[in-house]
């Protein structure tokens, strides 16, 4: 090793949040989405239920300072109700100091594997496709589902982590709670 790499300062720590984390990480939230954000109607989706534990990631600084955070949530899509069983990715935030570092396509990318590995099938967000679309994330599979307005459906995004996980799967997207909840989100009955 070169004397340059023996001494560069380790990069950011990726860990699951933690309780101690909230505080912090609703900051982060609030910085990069501004207070409002709980309004949105992507919000709606994630009301009854918790986000998925093992799906929510912090990045900390050498100064143990969040400065990254992903959360992914579980919800329903399509009809017949309750619906085919799948991930609400976001909200994903990276410190505006520590963006353009590739900081938020690592969440994501951990995010993903972490979802295949516990058997998730599909992935949604409301986002932007031309930055989306590196992670497979497209308008066209998302086009059958119907999120709450007033979201622009050409910002929601679908992902298959198992190919044909979302074919014949059309009509809205739902809350969790609204399943009949017989099974805890991410347990090994589901998805």
């Amino acid at each position: 090793m070169n004397a340059t790499s023996d001494n560069a300062p380790p990069g950011p720590a990726l860990t699951p949040e933690a309780e101690h984390d909230l505080d912090e990480v609703e900051a982060l939230y609030d910085l990069a989405f501004g207070p409002g954000r709980t309004g949105l109607s992507s919000y709606r989706l994630r009301i009854g239920a918790p986000p998925i534990a093992a799906l929510c990631l912090v990045l900390r600084d050498e100064y143990q300072t969040v400065i990254g955070a992903v959360r992914s949530w579980p919800i329903r899509l399509g009809d017949p109700a309750p619906g085919a069983p799948a991930l609400l990715l976001g909200p994903i935030a990276v410190h505006p100091t520590r963006q353009s570092e590739g900081l938020g396509a690592q969440l994501i990318l951990e995010s993903l594997e972490r979802a295949r590995d516990l058997g998730w099938r599909a992935v949604m967000l409301v986002g932007d496709e031309p930055y989306y679309r590196r992670f497979g994330f497209r308008r066209a599979l998302a086009e059958p589902i119907a999120f709450p307005e007033p979201t622009n459906p050409k910002r929601v995004l679908a992902l298959e982590l198992r190919p044909g996980a979302l074919a014949g799967v059309a009509g809205p997207a739902r809350r969790w709670a609204e399943r009949g909840g017989e099974t805890e989100p991410g347990s090994e009955a589901e998805p």
